[in-house]
């Protein structure tokens, strides 16, 4: 593979991690370090790849951490089920 081919890799690898980190965080957090990996072996004009594969890898672990810790807080305040009793102890 060329190494130009490897920077039209990052990059589109960049973008759609960008997308997939509102949809399919884990998605796009395993593209985004594909593409930072096909981004690092070019030199020339592949900061916008590594850009945007590093905001995918943000976003992602962002909203994964937020993910978790909406459902921590909906099982501890009952929020699925109010009829339950507590599942997650205090």
């Amino acid at each position: 593979m060329d190494k130009l081919d490897f920077g039209v890799a990052g990059f589109f690898l960049g973008i759609v991690s960008m997308i997939l980190a509102f949809v399919a965080p884990i998605a796009g957090l395993v593209l985004g370090i594909i593409g930072l990996n096909f981004s690092k072996k070019t030199k020339e004009n592949a900061h916008v790849g590594r850009t945007l594969n590093w905001m995918g890898i943000v976003i992602s672990l962002i909203v994964i951490i937020v993910s978790i810790v909406l459902a921590y807080l909906a099982l501890k305040f009952n929020l699925l089920n109010p009829g339950l009793t507590n599942v997650v102890s205090k």
